[in-house]
């Protein structure tokens, strides 16, 4: 996440969790930069994208993964509006769509995931100085393989290089344009400046905070399905939960400041947040998540690991095929069915190992 403007993105993440590391866990260091090197790709000690330890790897950009820019509203910042017109030179890139170009030729049960972030505004450093586009990225093609292999096969990675905020009226209008069924923005947390703290590694100050730690779902009151957004919200939360995670509640503390957002469904970890824009401008049920607090030192390592991608990944495809489920047993005229009422007959789930 960012902060509000254009500066750092203060994610989420505070509530359950409170760990005691120490600042100057020198031992240690070589082995997390060697896990977050493994599992993201990159080097810590340098924090552009892609750059391995010799320098000798490709900048994010230049693979064909990423030219991949993702723009997506997060949890800790403020919204801000205004209107995109042709003089704006926005551009925009849509991937996966085999060769098709016509909103028609999508189904009617296809997913849309915005990638957060751009690679020139790449959200927050993560507490080794990862930037969150990175795990975006990266989670949001897991999150994607799973869906296809589980029969969402027309699933569509959306992405742009526009930065914020055009960036982020171009996404919800693309995802317009495609009438998909489900919008999902995927995003890491942070937190606000005030309770960053700041340690030693690999021989630089980065920005942390151990406090918090945890998932945050967010929907808008302003999104044209409402109702379809929290029934999502609270089944991908039970999804999350089933497999071992939980939700942090910070974002109901008063330290949170202008920050803070209402709980709504605090039996899933879902929270309101009114002003996002690729929430509040699309016209599918819709949520942001935020999947974990790379600010928090010991969740960065495990958010880093193919091991809770996988588990993030599983926790979506569920949720995806309840709730589709849930709408094609909805009669014409009828309301969907309450998610409280859905009854998965799915074998117990994978959780993690603590």
């Amino acid at each position: 996440m960012r902060t509000s403007g254009l500066e750092r993105r203060n994610g989420v993440d505070y509530g359950l969790g409170f760990l005691e590391l120490g600042d100057g866990e020198g031992a240690a260091q070589a082995a997390d930069a060697a896990l977050l090197e493994a599992a993201l790709g990159e080097a810590v000690v340098d924090r552009r994208p892609g750059v391995r330890p010799d320098g000798s790897g490709l900048e994010l950009a230049a693979d064909p993964a990423a030219g991949v820019e993702a723009a997506g509203e997060e949890a800790g910042g403020e919204a801000v509006f205004g209107g995109v017109g042709a003089g704006d030179g926005v551009g925009l890139g849509v991937e996966d769509l085999e060769g098709r170009d016509r909103a028609e030729d999508l189904l009617l049960d296809d997913v849309v995931l915005d990638v957060g972030h751009t690679m020139r505004v790449p959200g927050a450093d993560s507490a080794r100085g990862v930037p969150e586009y990175t795990f975006n990225l990266q989670l949001t093609d897991s999150i994607k393989q799973a869906l296809a292999a589980a029969g969402f096969s027309k699933t569509v990675r959306l992405i742009t290089a526009t930065a914020p905020w055009r960036g982020l009226f171009e996404r919800a209008a693309r995802a317009n344009e495609l009438r998909a069924n489900l919008f999902i923005a995927i995003h890491h947390d942070s937190v606000p400046d005030n309770l960053i703290e700041k340690w030693e590694y690999n021989g630089e100050t980065h920005r942390f905070s151990d406090r918090f730690r945890g998932y945050s779902i967010f929907v808008s009151d302003a999104n044209a399905d409402r109702k379809g957004s929290l029934a999502f919200g609270h089944l991908l939360g039970r999804e999350l939960q089933a497999r071992g995670m939980h939700y942090t509640p910070h974002y109901t503390l008063p330290l949170m400041g202008r920050h803070r957002h209402q709980l709504v469904d605090a039996e899933a970890g879902v929270y309101r947040y009114d002003q996002l824009i690729v929430l509040r401008n699309t016209l599918m049920p819709a949520v942001l998540l935020e999947a974990g607090s790379i600010v928090n030192r010991k969740e960065e390592l495990e958010m880093a690991t193919p091991e809770r991608r996988a588990l993030i990944s599983a926790a979506v495809v569920a949720a995806a095929e309840e709730f589709c489920a849930a709408r094609a047993e909805t009669k014409p005229g009828q309301p969907p069915a309450p998610a409280t009422a859905l009854k998965p007959t799915r074998q117990r789930p994978a959780t993690l190992s603590h």
